[in-house]
Parts: C-alpha cells; structure tokens; sequence
C-alpha cells in the first residue's frame, strides 16, 4: 500500500511517500480502506519528535480518518465488508495516512451517507477531543461563561458550536480576518489577539479551554473566576500548573469510544455543529501539507484524500 511515513524525526521534508506492507487485522479488528485522513497538530509535533520516547521507523502518521470496510475480524459481529466507518486510531495507535489501515472495531462507528470522507475525517479527532474536553473534563453548564483560546482552529471551533449548543456565553480569540467565521460559529465575543490583550478585557470566566498553549496557556488562569475550571491540550500530555489556588487546571483524558462519535454525527444532524472549512490535499503532497499546518494559520481542517 502507499503512505506517508517518515524514517526519522524532523521537520516536513523528512515525509516520504512511498511502499508499505499492507497491516493484517486480527480478530477484533476490522481492515478499513482510507479514503481519507485529517492532518492534527499532534501528527506534525509527533513528526518532530516533540513528544520523545522511540518509534519503530519507518513510521506512519495519521490519527483519524474515513473509509470503508474491507475484511472483519472473526469476533467482529456489528460491522460488515462495504460499511463506510469513520474514527480514531487506538490511544498509541497512528497509520492514518495509509491506504489501509487495521483497526479495533469498538472505537468506530459507521458514516452516515449525509458525510462525506473528507468531512467525516475533518471531524473524528477535533470532535472527540472538543467533546471530552467541554462535555466531560470542564462539564460546561448552560448559563455559564467559558473563553476558548484559537477558536478557528479545528478543535476550537467544534467547541465554540458545542458550548453554545450547551447554552453558555462564549468568548473566544482570533486573528480579524476571523471574526466573521467565528460569528457564524455562534461566538458571542471575539478578542482580536494582535490588536487587545485577553487579561484586559476578559474576566470572571467559568472555564477556559486553551488549543494554543504556551504563554497563552499560563495568561489564561487569570481570567477565571474563584472556583473556576481551565482544559489544555496545547501544553504537553500534564495540565499546566495553577499559579492559583483557587481554580483547577485539566488535561482532558480523549479516550476512544463509539458513543463520542455518534455524538458527533448526532450534533451535525441536529445542525447544533456546522461541518468545519476543508483544505484537501493529496497524501502524495504531505510535506507541503505539514508545512501549512504547522503555520497554524489555517482555518478548519486540512484533509489528505487517500484514494
């Protein structure tokens, strides 16, 4: 099968496309067919070798995607040869950017005909971590206020919609050139991070949802109020330490479970979420497509079409 794979660590152009084995599924797996695959801030800092450890080189990226269904494992009762599915790879797990990948069938679900590949690939793993994060780990109520920090990223803008489904006021930051985007997103204040500064003009938030990180992660603290709640998944695999001790700091747990998926597919139905802006490219272009989502200044979701 072709992927893109890297054979070590660094920046883009350590992407190669190329010739791999085909993965064999065992019995509670299925083999899925990528159609596509979403690009995800952890694939490129994981390229990098931001998050240490060792791999097994020649690696493959890629933790979320859309496909069909070509072989079942023989424990495998709920799902069927010619099922479009959609999901995310195992906690550990990555080959998303593959034409094949083996994957346990529990953590799938299928794709309803009203998506397609490329926007159920665009909304697996910004989904499922804007939902752990809002619904489960901040447990945002109607009424309250939350900041989310980068809300025309991906995950970003899935919880904008998601809080706002919930019932709370939503402030959030972006660039000016995204204000208009994230109005129709249902943000109710927009702070427009390179003209105002967040701790000035934000206060006496509930939560605080942070995909930046950084200096922006640690600011954030200050615009809670007493007792209230702040959600990273910009800082690293622990939650940034609490200069106060009045608030609590989070690292949500995104685990893998089909029900958070339905979720998603539930939401879109109910047009509760709008499917994010789409930037395709062909898996063959990846280097050029990391080198556009490490930028961070795109919009949505960068999507590879596979087949």
């Amino acid at each position: 099968m072709k992927a893109a794979l890297i054979e070590k660590f660094g920046g883009p152009e350590v992407l190669v496309y190329g010739d791999m084995p085909d993965p064999v599924h065992g019995p509670d797996e299925v083999l899925v067919d990528v159609h596509c695959a979403s690009v995800n801030a952890a694939d490129w800092k994981g390229r990098s070798g931001a998050y240490g450890g060792t791999v097994d080189f020649p690696y493959i990226l890629g933790r979320d995607f859309s496909g069909v269904i070509s072989a079942v494992g023989a424990n495998v009762n709920d799902l069927q040869i010619g099922d479009a599915v959609f999901g995310v790879c195992d906690v550990g797990q990555e080959g998303a950017y593959a034409e094949m990948i083996a994957m346990k069938a529990s953590i799938i679900a299928k794709k309803p005909e009203s998506l397609s590949h490329e926007e159920a690939a665009a909304l697996a793993l910004t989904g499922l971590t804007a939902l752990v994060t809002v619904e489960d780990t901040l447990k945002l109520q109607s009424g309250e206020t939350i900041l989310i920090q980068g809300g025309a990223g991906g995950v970003a803008g899935f919880a904008v919609q998601l809080a706002k489904h919930i019932g709370a006021h939503v402030i959030t930051t972006a660039s000016a050139g995204n204000h208009e985007y994230l109005q129709g997103l249902g943000a109710d204040r927009i702070v427009d991070y390179n003209r105002e500064d967040f701790t000035e003009v934000v206060s006496n938030c509930d939560a605080v949802f942070d995909t930046v990180g950084g200096d922006v992660a640690q600011q954030s603290f200050s615009v809670l109020k007493p007792g209230g709640r702040a959600a990273f998944i910009a800082s690293g695999q622990t939650a940034p330490e609490s200069p106060r001790d009045d608030v609590t700091s989070l690292r949500p747990a995104v685990g893998r479970d089909r029900r958070f998926l339905e979720r998603i597919i539930d939401l879109v139905e109910k047009k509760a979420v709008q499917i994010p802006e789409i930037k395709t490219w062909p898996l063959s272009e990846a280097v050029q497509a990391h080198t556009v989502s490490e930028a961070r200044h795109l919009r949505g979701k960068l999507v590879f079409k596979v087949r």
